[in-house]
């Protein structure tokens, strides 16, 4: 018993410390996270974490400020005008990685598509039309 007691306490002893501003306004933001993981770098928190059945990601300075979200999300997820814009244009293609990005009030979507020669990551924000972010040919 003593054995597993000190091994659970190590275990605990080695994960990020997190300062209470930041455990406060995130509890604040996210009461009914679960499964919630932390990591620090040098200018900011991430917080991983399950919140209405997705998985999140929320960014916090070090003084508590709630700088940006992501959640990876479906094609449906993405505003009406995105999704046609994608089927008339892209129809070939599959998407391989789709991801939204929240800040403030805007949102901002990357989407992956590819087909058999070509991986293209796009970028929109809401209520505007995809621009290329990067394409590069496969060999």
């Amino acid at each position: 018993m003593l054995a597993i007691t000190i091994s659970t306490m190590s275990a605990f002893a080695s994960e990020t410390e997190i300062d209470a501003k930041v455990l406060e306004a995130f509890r604040t933001e996210f009461a009914a996270a679960k499964e919630i993981s932390w990591s620090e770098a040098a200018d900011h928190y991430k917080a991983e974490f399950t919140f209405n059945g997705q998985q999140v990601k929320a960014y916090y300075s070090k003084e508590g400020e709630l700088l940006g979200l992501t959640r990876y999300i479906t094609s449906i997820d993405l505003p009406l005008s995105l999704q046609t814009s994608l089927k008339k244009t892209y129809a070939n293609f599959w998407i391989s990685d789709l991801f939204e990005i929240t800040k403030d009030t805007s949102t901002t979507y990357y989407i992956t598509l590819e087909d058999a020669d070509t991986q293209i990551v796009m970028k929109a924000s809401a209520g505007e039309s995809w621009s290329v972010y990067k394409k590069i040919k496969k060999a």
